[in-house]
């Protein structure tokens, strides 16, 4: 058994929520939240606002840290078991590009709703469900947007 970390974020801009779709050889096909692996030497927060900005072309800023979400997966000869560490992320704008390398096909911003159901994991949405609760918290609080805040 390997274990491997993650990190990714939650990335919402004017209320809405930033998707990647992938499609790896019509095996893996799906919306998901942008992650990735934690390089050598990296801070768990640089790991996350590297990935969302490699995999969807984003500027965003960390918020706050959401949690994390454990899933496990086989390959050829062993099984992963992946730690993935997420946090809530303002964008900077409404821009994003998906990593054709990586097999994104497309990437947007939707509303909350429509991101839960689009969600491919159920791990994901339990995650997006608690980031979008502590930004509808901060909307109310009106600390959303305050650079004071982070």
């Amino acid at each position: 058994m390997t274990e491997a970390i993650s990190c990714g974020g939650v990335v919402i801009y004017r209320g809405k929520v930033l998707l990647l779709y992938k499609n790896y050889k019509h095996k893996y096909e799906g919306w998901v939240l942008p992650k990735g692996t934690v390089e050598e030497g990296e801070e768990f927060q640089e790991t996350a606002l590297r990935e969302v900005k490699e995999e969807t072309g984003v500027d965003a800023s960390i918020i706050k840290y959401i949690g994390k979400s454990q899933y496990s997966f086989r390959t050829y000869n062993d099984t992963v078991v992946k730690n993935v560490h997420w946090y809530l992320m303002m964008a900077h704008s409404y821009y994003s590009k998906p990593q054709k390398e990586e097999y994104f096909l497309d990437s947007g911003y939707y509303k909350y709703h429509e991101a839960y159901h689009m969600l491919k994991f159920p791990n994901e949405r339990q995650i997006l469900e608690d980031a979008y609760r502590e930004y509808t918290e901060l909307k109310r609080s009106n600390l959303w947007g305050n650079k004071k805040y982070y």
